[in-house]
């Protein structure tokens, strides 16, 4: 059935439940391990879990960024601290298309556990490191898990929340994952004063246990004869998962070195063949050898999918972008200290919460999305406009740089919420944690581009 914006989404959300009586929601027989979770399911015992890993995710990419110069110091490599954040977001980056059909194949559950267990063995790896090299393998090792919490996270979400309630509770996801931003800075200062760095990560273990431990009652689904496991390692598409994740991270790497390093440095040239000859290789996988792929043609067949992942890549790309120059503009030309930048910066919080929360109201009354991406964008690229006069041509006036970020981020976030739907509603229950996926995934392209 083709879905558009005059597709009502609670006739979709209701077409799925019937979907789930004869599958499991995912296309597979029912000797697989997970079905989907059906009404009697506590969606707030299992969401509310997956906000903790959320929250925890966010807040470790920005915990550290206060903690450079205790670390650096420490192991006198102060030069290389910027590897404790690009080692996380490589690997961060590179795994998480991966969780999306491995969630298909092992269970939501699983790939769950899976990920907070590893993220949480990283992070108290990162607590224990007694070298720069130590510290920047084991910010990979919590970078694996972190992409897996936060793409099986959306994916349950999807599974437990009607399609019509969908983009409400995205708009809450969005605030607890801007909270964890924004307190993880100022928190990995306080613990890097007073009682060490290495607390920064030590605190993150128990809460992810914590997390654990909420999702491990509260997502419960009715036992079913599980399917052997040698079985299930069979349908991964290995040659995929390898040429992936080569192609990402050379990709990333080049990127991170070509913009700190040089784009004419050997080494950056070599990360972009190395990329252009593993994603060609990824591509013939998944398109000719692949039974099972981790990136099936429909993605690219499908025009609302592909222009919602478009959109939502450049959209959003531009907005981390200003946010992170107006930050410089404003400390480097206007004189203002780290604390009082982070106070201008409150109203881009608050507005993109707004926005979130706002567009997913909008479309539980209405049912529809279109109309409203477009608007939406409309204003975050009238209001990019605003802040780049705000800040050149037209006189400084904090107030009015204030209101247009808080408009940036009102609309930028609100079509976040929206383009979710529109891939979730078009890729239908069978393929639906393939295509949530491939969102986060390039969500974590942009963030490190």
């Amino acid at each position: 059935m083709s879905v558009n914006e005059e597709t009502p989404l609670l006739h979709e959300a209701q077409r799925d439940v019937e979907d789930s009586h004869e599958t499991n929601g995912r296309g597979e027989d029912s000797s697989s391990e997970e079905e989907r979770p059906e009404a009697k399911l506590s969606a707030t015992a299992v969401i509310l879990p997956m906000m903790l890993g959320t929250y925890l995710v966010a807040m470790d990419h920005t915990i550290v960024a206060s903690t450079y110069a205790h670390i650096g110091s420490q192991f006198h490599h102060l030069e290389n601290t910027s590897w404790i954040t690009t080692g996380y977001m490589l690997t961060l980056t590179s795994f998480q298309p991966l969780y999306g059909k491995l969630s298909d194949i092992f269970g939501r559950k699983f790939c769950m556990l899976l990920a907070l267990t590893v993220f949480c063995f990283g992070c108290l790896l990162c607590g224990l490191a007694n070298s720069m090299t130590t510290l920047i393998v084991a910010r990979a090792i919590a970078g694996m898990g972190g992409g897996g919490i936060s793409t099986v996270g959306v994916i349950i979400m999807s599974d437990v929340v009607p399609l019509r309630n969908r983009g409400t509770w995205q708009g809450v996801a969005n605030i607890v994952f801007a909270s964890g931003q924004a307190t993880g800075a100022p928190l990995g200062g306080m613990l890097a004063e007073t009682v060490g760095w290495r607390w920064a990560f030590l605190i993150q273990v128990p809460l992810t246990i914590l997390a654990m431990i909420i999702f491990s009652i509260g997502f419960k689904l009715p036992k079913t004869e599980s399917s052997d496991f040698m079985v299930k390692l069979k349908r991964v598409d290995f040659g995929g998962a390898v040429t992936l994740v080569i192609a990402v991270f050379a990709l990333l790497l080049g990127l991170d070195r070509g913009g700190n390093v040089s784009w004419k440095d050997r080494l950056t040239i070599a990360c972009f063949v190395v990329f252009a000859i593993f994603f060609l290789a990824f591509g013939i996988v998944e398109w000719v050898v692949a039974k099972e792929p981790f990136a099936p043609k429909f993605i690219i067949a499908n025009r609302t999918m592909l222009a919602s992942y478009a959109c939502n890549f450049f959209s959003s790309g531009a907005i981390i972008s200003l946010i992170f120059h107006v930050s410089l503009y404003l400390q480097a030309v206007q004189g203002f200290d780290p604390g009082k930048v982070g106070l201008a910066l409150i109203p881009a919080v608050v507005g993109g919460a707004i926005g979130s929360v706002s567009a997913g109201l909008i479309m539980r009354t209405t049912g529809k999305f279109y109309v409203l991406t477009i608007i939406a964008y409309s204003v975050s690229a009238c209001a990019i406009v605003s802040v780049a006069l705000f800040t050149g041509p037209w006189k400084f006036a904090l107030i009015g740089l204030g209101a247009s970020l808080a408009a940036m981020n009102l609309g930028g976030w609100g079509a976040l919420t929206t383009t979710l739907i529109a891939i979730i509603s078009n890729a239908g229950l069978k393929n639906q944690a393939v295509a949530t996926a491939g969102k986060s995934h390039a969500h974590a392209v942009k963030v490190i581009s």
